[in-house]
């Protein structure tokens, strides 16, 4: 391998994942990270002995490769959490996933009965183009439950109406949405689901232990992790990025580079090019625009305050949009069993109102909101902290896939970058969906030829793509044959002309054998074919019969197979679509 090094831009789940794979593959990783430590939105702070998370993430995956491999790092570290969680909204509390006796009760007759004829009539009158967010909801859920449990949280989330949210953002996040299909679950639930959604992994002291670890098992084994060091400039030439230019601790360095993986977004790794990108990538990367978050630690001095490890806050006379309980995500992350801490998490817009408030101010606001839901009083909270972090979230609103596609034409002119994760590619994946980014980049750099953009589309769970990740041969064409449709004319053709073609051929062997009695026992093909003899004409006939019969059967039998292929894949598909309803809120 070249002496360059490879230089990875954050270190993120995605940035740090990356590093490790290379650095099994003795190819030397240089992690440039803008803040004081490692795990990017995903890290865990620390108040006077108090862990808390930045928006709270669930270890929870379909992909046994990084389950392999959070438990390689952190072993009996990482906790087995019985999930709780609820909805708010107009006083009362949802239990989620939603419950359909507690839903109904907490919604009122009224709303029970609208609901369903809400639901038929987007089903007679649905939105004959689903552009927006609000369409794609109503035409499977209908206007009024839509309105119930989708737009208010999503509005406070997004800081933006549901109409100027593009429907692609709910496709990609959620799976087979449909009324019918959230009652099923609600109703008659799955075991599979169960064993998936109502429990996690989640590491003893918050998910920064996971990301401490990584860095230790990269700089273990001669890789680099700099801590207080941010990219100012990617000098390329020749269609090749030779080296990163970076701000560190007040001075400015030069590290060559021979390649580079991004993971800051888009909209500041564009303006990082030197000489710059063409105007209309500048302009397209300007266009990008993402969501804020603000999380307030207040630390109460109740031991306890609700079971729940998080809070949905749907109703919209408060401004907070999701509550966590640190304890109940951990014991651990509290010092002093007599006290509890919670997570108030506002979403807003860099340099908004709420972004400029005080950090008292926010408290009060924090407190006296936790006060008005009816989970403290405002004199319990006894301290507090406030982080902010923008770029958390990348919006899909209206303009954002013109500017994407933009950027992602031009991106490719740079023989040696690879953008990925989160912000890297403006896609709102998880945790898990990052880190796997992460792998592929870095396999990429080894050889491999894996396209990262299809990684968030479920591809990295059914692995539809031909090769896993962890080596195994999954061939795409095996799968279309074992699943494709059976054409029924294609097959009955083919088996009526064998069946026509070994009648006519047994009848021409016979008649030319000859003899004093020619074809005893194939004559009594007569009592089925109508004219039937031994004979040359017979052939014939034995020929039309057959390849009658032969059509027939072999229709019928492409029929009930197609039939019953295609009821397996429907049982199939709401079987994951059930494991997905089940947690739909959480996508947003």
């Amino acid at each position: 391998m070249p002496n360059k090094p490879v230089i990875i831009l954050g270190a993120g789940p995605a940035g740090l994942t990356a590093a490790f794979e290379l650095i099994k593959r003795d190819i030397r990783p240089i992690v440039l990270e803008k803040g004081n430590r490692v795990g990017g939105l995903a890290r865990t702070e620390v108040f006077k002995g108090y862990c808390f998370d930045i928006g709270g993430h669930r270890f929870f995956t379909k992909s046994e490769r990084i389950e392999r491999l959070w438990h390689e790092m952190l072993g009996e570290n990482l906790i087995r959490v019985k999930r709780m969680s609820r909805i708010y909204y107009r006083g009362r509390f949802f239990t989620y996933p939603l419950n359909v006796a507690n839903t109904f009760y907490n919604l009122g007759l009224l709303e029970v009965l609208l609901i369903p004829l809400s639901y038929l009539r987007s089903q007679v009158l649905p939105y004959p183009r689903e552009e927006t967010f609000e369409q794609w909801v109503c035409n499977r859920f209908g206007r009024r439950l839509y309105e119930v449990f989708f737009k208010t949280y999503t509005e406070k989330v997004w800081g933006i109406p549901c109409q100027r949210i593009r429907a692609d953002w709910a496709a990609q996040r959620i799976k087979g949405l449909s009324l019918v299909a959230a009652l099923t679950t609600a109703i008659l639930g799955t075991a599979r689901a169960r064993s998936l959604i109502d429990e996690f992994w989640y590491p003893v002291r918050g998910p920064g232990m996971m990301w401490e670890r990584f860095r230790e098992r990269i700089e273990a084994q001669d890789g680099e992790i700099r801590l207080h060091t941010e990219a100012i400039a990617l000098r390329h030439q020749g269609g090749l990025i030779r080296s990163v230019v970076c701000g560190e601790e007040g001075r400015t360095i030069e590290v060559p580079a021979w390649q580079v993986i991004n993971t800051i977004p888009l909209a500041r790794l564009v303006p990082l090019l030197d000489p710059a990108a063409p105007e209309d990538v500048i302009k397209a990367s300007q266009g990008l625009s993402y969501r804020a978050f603000i999380i307030v630690i207040l630390i109460v001095d109740k031991a306890d305050l609700f079971p729940d490890q998080w809070i949905y806050v749907h109703s919209p006379e408060v401004k907070v949009g999701r509550i966590q309980n640190f304890k109940n995500w951990s014991a651990a992350m509290v010092p002093d069993s007599r006290r509890t801490s919670v997570g108030m998490e506002y979403f807003c817009t860099e340099g908004d109102a709420i972004w400029r408030m005080s950090d008292d101010d926010l408290a009060a606001m924090a407190a006296g909101e936790l006060s008005l839901l009816g989970l403290a009083r405002a004199g319990d909270a006894v301290d507090h902290l406030v982080v902010r972090q923008p770029s958390a979230y990348p919006v899909y609103d209206e303009d954002y896939k013109q500017h994407l596609e933009v950027i992602l034409r031009f991106l490719p002119t740079i023989g040696n970058l690879q953008t990925i994760g989160r912000n890297g590619m403006h896609r709102y994946n998880n945790m898990d969906h990052s880190m796997l980014t992460g792998i592929l980049a870095a396999q990429n750099i080894l050889g491999a030829n894996h396209d990262l953009w299809k990684t968030n589309e479920e591809a990295e769970y059914l692995e539809e793509d031909k090769r896993s990740i962890d080596g195994e041969l999954i061939t795409e064409k095996v799968l279309r044959r074992t699943f494709s449709r059976m054409d029924k004319f294609a097959f009955a053709t083919a088996l009526g002309s064998v069946s026509g073609l070994l009648s006519f051929l047994a009848t021409i062997w016979l008649v030319v054998k000859g003899g004093e009695v020619v074809g005893p026992n194939l004559r009594l093909l007569g009592q089925y074919f109508i004219g039937y003899t031994v004979t040359l004409k017979g052939a014939f006939i034995a020929f039309a019969y057959s390849f009658l019969w032969g059509f027939l059967f072999g229709w019928l039998f492409a029929y009930v197979r197609n039939f019953f292929l295609a009821y397996y894949i429907y049982r199939v598909k709401k079987k994951a679509e059930l494991l997905s309803l089940r947690d739909f809120i959480d996508h947003f």
